[in-house]
């Protein structure tokens, strides 16, 4: 398995297309791992190398209980990247996914030709991920597990696609709340309100009309005003876009990266 970084916080990737194609790194949200994903694969693995990677404290990646930084977090990213051998790379997060990937574009911009931000916000509530930090380090992961849910997925979609929905939940209530912890504490720090201004690359915000975690109002509509010439797409979709409308996001961010 490939893994980047020191022991400790290894975090794992898995790099799979052509590699006479551009590539792609594609970035889990809080709570889930790079499966999320995967519906949109076999569109996004025609035309570009795709690099999927969990965030540090989910999926198989390590596990450290500490506070995580975004900063951290985007150099995990950039870790990975060079073991997959990739220089340069469009990036698509969701949700923290795409907080990493604003992080990435400001630290090295050298390194990011263009974001594709989904479901995602440069300002979130610091005294609710605060007290979401202190819940699951003091009760767990059930503790938070409806809240999520409820935001994750939309009401039509669980009850089209229980199984997926109840794969979502099991796989949330069984990560190690240490890291669900310490990406919630990079979410609470996070900067990047007042910077993201110096994005320079092409970005695309991706919204969900059934998002009530980052919805456009007051999250893709700032990121929309601050980032310099930035594009919007809205999906017919919650919080977690790629589960609820893989197709369409795949063929709305092909569409974006092919100008």
């Amino acid at each position: 398995m490939p893994f980047s970084g020191e022991e400790g916080k290894r975090v794992y990737w898995k790099l799979e297309g052509r590699d006479d194609v551009p590539a792609l790194v594609l970035l889990n949200s809080i709570g889930t791992d790079m499966d999320l994903w995967d519906g949109a694969l076999p569109l996004l693995r025609q035309s570009h190398r795709l690099l999927r990677v969990d965030t540090r404290g989910h999926g198989a990646s390590d596990v450290a209980d500490e506070d995580y930084a975004m900063a951290g977090l985007a150099a995990d990213i950039f870790g990975a990247m060079d073991g997959a051998g990739i220089t340069v790379a469009a990036v698509a997060g969701v949700s923290l996914g795409g907080m990493i990937a604003m992080e990435m574009a400001l630290a090295r911009p050298d390194r990011v030709a263009a974001l594709s931000l989904v479901c995602t916000s440069a300002k979130m509530d610091k005294t609710a991920w605060s007290d979401r930090v202190a819940k699951v380090r003091g009760e767990g992961m059930a503790a938070i597990v409806d809240l999520a849910m409820g935001r994750f997925l939309s009401p039509e979609f669980i009850a089209a696609e229980p199984a997926v929905a109840q794969t979502i939940r099991r796989q949330l209530v069984n990560m190690a709340a240490s890291g669900y912890a310490g990406c919630a504490a990079a979410i609470r720090d996070m900067d990047l309100a007042s910077r993201i201004g110096q994005i320079g690359c092409p970005t695309l915000v991706v919204t969900g009309d059934r998002d009530t975690s980052t919805p456009f109002e007051g999250h893709g509509e700032y990121l929309l005003a601050q980032i310099p010439g930035a594009n919007h797409a809205a999906l017919p979709a919650a919080h977690l876009a790629p589960l609820e409308a893989p197709r369409l996001l795949a063929e709305t961010m092909l569409e974006f990266l092919k100008d």
